[in-house]
């Protein structure tokens, strides 16, 4: 008979026993921060809870994030709908059906206003999932934050701003590759002078892995994308001692609990060597600093509640593989945007992972484990695997637009998808222990008027704002688009006379053309 063989998602055999790994002399804070960043972690200071919220209109979105703060949430993320993620305003044809629905509409700072009426920038940090549009969406943030008084060197959050993971995995993309890395680097140029506390790209993995790739894939496709960031603002001249401390990383957890923790930490050491080997020599610099969101295609519409346990076990993975901040999913997100019970219970299992569970009480509880160290090295091999060969593609630009990354992910889901239809991966609920009744009847529903609220409020804009400052104020825009110019001041400019983010998206497809 032979003997069974057990592999994680990403193919790497698993042994029935490990007896010995290599002697662990890494200390957590020093490079290569594989046992993780901060020399005494969670001790010091627990992750940022920042839970994921944004739909309806701003007002409706307002309402939430006061809901998340008074139950102790520690920082916002927003989500933007889909007219907003691609540059249409609200009005817009192309914006019919969505408007509201996947996230907050966005279509002037006026709506920035609204969204944080009541809450001080300056005192909150701010993630915000929007990529193609994000130069935008920071400006109206900046613009709101110098309205409120607040010092804007002081200010701290996140655009996600990964063009590269949306032509490999998500798809709101706006212009070709190549305008798309420039406005990239001009955010980054322009935030290490302006806004030197904000994050300026999240480099996600997150996408990746919701299209169907495997843990190896989405951390090799994660930093391939990132060096490519790095060499993108190398070749603008900027210092990587600076820019790089400013890059983020946003992973998916996934439900192999040791696989996910291991490619936490392989992640870490990874990244540290790709900056030094870029010339990074600031330790600040070479650390991988990553905000965690539990396994959003891992959700089931079969039996919901089932839900609660797959984000609390992808949860505490996050946080033995020591993340920085956490997104914990709501049960119901299968079937709807979460309701407000599914959100609070989402909030409440990251407070009990901290405050009840005594993980956070030492630094790397899972080092020198056989299993986890062995399989920490196994994972960073096959990764390099990948950016080895990516990189002799000429970077991930290049592996994009000739379909490999998308064509590696293609194949890993399908393979994923073979395996639950044949129950030879197991799905509670899904494949194994189903039942007829679900048990759960409360969705959460965006009302169709959204858009003819947002049209009203955009007609009254126009009406009431300087058309002839907007005017100009777009004109310039287009110019610089033209030239070399950093675009972000001309960008803040429009986004100060109320340009909505659709005029500001025309004139720059206007120049770039549209992908």
């Amino acid at each position: 008979m032979s003997e069974k063989k057990i592999t994680t998602t990403s193919g790497i055999e698993i042994k029935e026993i490990y007896t010995s790994a290599k002697p662990l002399t890494e200390t957590p804070g020093e490079f290569p921060f594989t046992r993780g960043i901060q020399k005494d972690m969670y001790r010091g200071r627990l992750w940022t809870m920042r839970q994921y919220a944004g739909f309806s209109t701003a007002e409706e979105s307002n309402k939430r994030y006061h809901y998340l703060l008074n139950q102790g949430t520690m920082g916002l993320s927003v989500a933007f709908d889909l007219p907003t993620q691609i540059g249409y305003d609200s009005d817009h044809e192309m914006s019919e059906g969505e408007v509201g629905k996947v996230g907050v509409a966005i279509d002037s700072l006026k709506d920035i206003e609204i969204l944080f009426d009541g809450i001080e920038l300056q005192k909150i940090t701010t993630s915000m999932t929007i990529n193609a549009t994000a130069s935008i969406l920071l400006a109206m943030y900046i613009a709101l934050a110098k309205k409120q008084g607040a010092d804007i060197k002081q200010i701290s959050g996140t655009i996600q701003n990964d063009i590269l993971k949306e032509y490999a995995a998500r798809g709101t993309y706006i212009y070709p590759p190549k305008p798309s890395m420039r406005i990239i680097t001009d955010i980054f140029e322009y935030c290490s002078k302006e806004v030197s506390k904000w994050n300026t790209i999240s480099i996600s993995g997150y996408h990746i892995r919701e299209a169907g790739s495997t843990a190896v894939q989405e951390l090799a496709f994660t930093l391939a994308n990132g060096k490519a960031y790095l060499n993108a603002a190398l070749e603008k001249g900027l210092d990587i001692n600076v820019f790089a401390k400013r890059l983020s990383f946003f992973f998916n957890c996934h439900n192999n609990f040791f696989e996910e923790i291991a490619k936490f930490r392989a992640a870490r050491r990874m990244w540290a060597k790709i900056t030094k080997e870029l010339g990074a020599t600031d330790e600040k610099a070479q650390m991988l600093r990553f905000h965690t969101q539990t396994g959003g295609s891992t959700l089931t519409a079969q039996q919901p509640l089932n839900n609660v346990i797959r984000v609390t076990n992808q949860a505490m993975a996050a946080v033995l593989g020591g993340t920085q901040s956490l997104h914990t999913n709501g049960y119901d997100e299968a079937l709807s945007l979460p309701t407000e019970a599914a959100a609070k219970i989402a909030l409440r299992t990251q407070q009990v992972i901290a405050f009840e569970s005594g993980v956070t009480d030492t630094v790397d509880p899972l080092a020198g484990s056989y299993f986890v160290e062995t399989l920490t090295d196994e994972i960073e091999a096959a990764a390099q695997l990948y950016i080895d060969k990516i990189d002799a593609m000429g970077g991930s630009v290049n592996a994009i637009e000739n379909g490999y990354i998308q064509n590696e992910i293609a194949d890993a889901s399908y393979r994923y998808q073979i395996e639950v239809e044949q129950a030879s991966r197991i799905i509670v609920g899904v494949n194994k222990f189903t039942q007829e009744q679900e048990g759960i009847n409360e969705v959460f529903t965006i009302d169709e008027s959204i858009r003819t609220i947002q049209t009203d409020k955009l007609n009254r804009l126009k009406a009431e704002r300087d058309g002839v400052a907007v005017e100009k104020a777009l004109a310039e825009l287009k110019l610089a688009a033209g030239g070399t110019d950093n675009l972000m001041p001309f960008i803040l400019a429009a986004v100060e006379v109320y340009a909505t983010l659709g005029e500001i998206a025309d004139t720059l497809r206007s120049v770039f053309g549209e992908y």
